[in-house]
């Protein structure tokens, strides 16, 4: 290798036309959005990959003081002011996100470093992680905002095709499967990523190469390898730096209502990770926590997404549940509101609520509206169909009621499950979750005392048993809030239960079934 792939470049040309990438192909609008350039203090230009909503990760010798002499970078704030620019294929038109970087997290054993930004990025989807191993022979993608073969700082970010030749402990050697493939400099820090069914995942990171071919480089160069930093076997510390202030940074003790769906990833088999977390917090605004892929039980949620303000309709909702009632794309919600009128909304997404729909009008318009009295809700597979579209009420007097399909039957699907009873007024928590395997889903009852029951297979003629899988006066009486979810694996049984507990932490308990749950994680103390 002649050198590091850092661009060197002077505040005037950044200005007037921000640096490109790896001799090749233009990559076309809206492709490879995860990659990101880097304008380092108006002196250096490097490129990066989006790991998570706030998080970039790239190589140190970007921003080490002498990269020829030492890869060390001091962790904190970047000595040089660096500015981000994520998802612009073309970066002379708008879109994508523009954040400055405010911290580095190094590694000392590679040339890596994770760069958070100062904001969260919203609309780009983070490159694929993954710990499979990098094979020699594979091909990968490599792509950068650096020079190409006949321009110093083009306006697009480019890609090429590399075969990996040798695979060592920290980096990987790689060869262009085309004449003109090349990394040259300012792709520094771009990722090396595989496509498998439509996904990335990212494999390495660009750290020198022979630059061959590059615009600048003497023509009596004429080596084209590349040497990347491998990142498949640090995935889970990537993850762990990525997500590990999520939680931090909203207040817990603010909760109203959480729901628990697929509102920004695919269902059944297509499913790439975890379940979203939907939250109302008390002054109205609410946010979606979008699963992660991480194998890690304890980063659950890879950042969070405001989707409306303080002070928005959210703060009339009084129950709330999260379905599957269309079949296909994200999940909706089931919403009782203060009024008693209840709402579909059959998707939920970033951008909000959709496709709503009105299956009980508000209480003034109709005085005999008894959903008034609904006082807890949860949905589930409780007709066998295999969609989470059955809506379960516990009504004020204790009695409780199915409602099946409810997106095609609306609220005509009834039958009562049990009469009123004075016990079941001591419910103060419901949700619906698959503990026991069987064909439709159970019902978990959180009780004023602690105590935590399941009952097993509930259909629509009733209940068939009771297991209880907590006792009265554990740690769970401090429970504030809970839903259950699919928050510890990319399936959708939905067996884990996540608390909100009163003193704003949160737990989180993987994989209870009918013995119970087998101790929880602290995501939050």
């Amino acid at each position: 290798m002649t050198g590091l792939a850092v661009s060197a470049v002077t505040a005037a040309l950044l200005s007037a036309a921000p640096a490109h990438a790896v001799v090749g192909e233009p990559a076309k609008d809206d492709t490879f959005t995860f990659t990101a350039k880097l304008d380092i203090g108006g002196e250096r230009s490097c490129s990066a990959a989006l790991v998570g909503e706030q998080w970039l990760v790239t190589a140190a010798s970007c921003f080490a003081d002498d990269p020829a002499k030492s890869l060390a970078v001091q962790a904190g704030t970047p000595k040089m002011r660096t500015i981000a620019t994520i998802g612009r294929t073309d970066l002379t038109r708008g879109g994508g996100s523009v954040a400055e970087v405010v911290e580095l997290v190094p590694r000392t054993d590679r040339d890596v470093v994770m760069a958070r930004l100062a904001t969260p990025v919203d609309g780009i989807a983070p490159v694929g992680l993954s710990a499979n191993a990098v094979l020699p022979g594979e091909g990968l993608w490599v792509a950068g905002y650096g020079r190409t073969h006949d321009e110093w700082v083009p306006d697009r970010l480019h890609h090429a095709r590399f075969t990996v030749d040798t695979v060592k402990s920290t980096s990987i050697d790689l060869s262009g499967k085309t004449p003109n493939a090349a990394v040259c400099q300012g792709d520094t820090g771009g990722p090396a990523f595989r496509e498998i069914g439509g996904r990335y995942e990212l494999a390495g990171i660009n750290s020198m190469s022979g630059q061959g071919g590059c615009f600048g480089t003497d023509e009596t160069v004429t080596s084209r390898t590349a040497a990347n930093t491998r990142v498949d076997d640090i995935t889970g510390w990537i993850r762990s730096v990525a997500y590990r202030d999520v939680l931090k940074q909203a207040d817990w003790k603010n909760v109203a209502h959480l729901a628990s769906g697929r509102f920004t990833n695919a269902s059944g088999a297509a499913a790439k990770r975890r379940m979203d977390l939907f939250v109302i917090w008390k002054d109205g605004s609410a946010s979606i926590f979008p699963g992660t892929d991480s194998t890690d039980p304890k980063t659950p949620f890879s950042g969070e997404h405001k989707v409306a303000k303080a002070g928005s309709d959210w703060k009339y909702a009084r129950a709330i549940a999260a379905g599957n009632f269309a079949g296909s794309g994200t999940d909706g919600l089931f919403v009782r509101w203060v009024d008693a009128e209840v709402t579909e909304y059959g998707h939920l997404d970033l951008k909000g609520a959709h496709d709503e729909r009105t299956l009980k009008k508000k209480l003034k318009l109709d005085p005999k509206n008894f959903w008034n009295n609904a006082r807890l809700i949860t949905i589930g597979n409780y007709s066998g169909n295999g969609l989470r579209d059955d809506v379960l009420v516990l009504w004020e007097n204790g009695s409780t009621s199915l409602y099946t399909d409810i997106h095609s039957k609306e609220l005509n699907g009834y039958s009562q499950l049990s009469p009123a009873a004075d016990s079941w007024k001591n419910a103060i928590q419901i949700s619906a979750g698959e503990f026991n395997g069987k064909p439709t889903s159970d019902l978990l009852i959180q009780w004023k005392d602690g105590e935590t029951s399941v009952f097993p297979g509930v259909d629509a003629k009733g209940y068939h048993g009771r297991t209880k899988i907590r006792d009265a006066g554990t740690a769970w009486k401090n429970a504030h809030i809970l839903t259950t979810g699919a928050f510890t694996h990319n399936d959708d049984r939905v067996n884990d239960i996540l608390i909100s507990w009163n003193n704003g932490n949160l737990g989180l308990y993987p994989d209870v079934d009918a013995n119970g749950d087998h101790g929880g994680i602290e995501l939050l103390k």
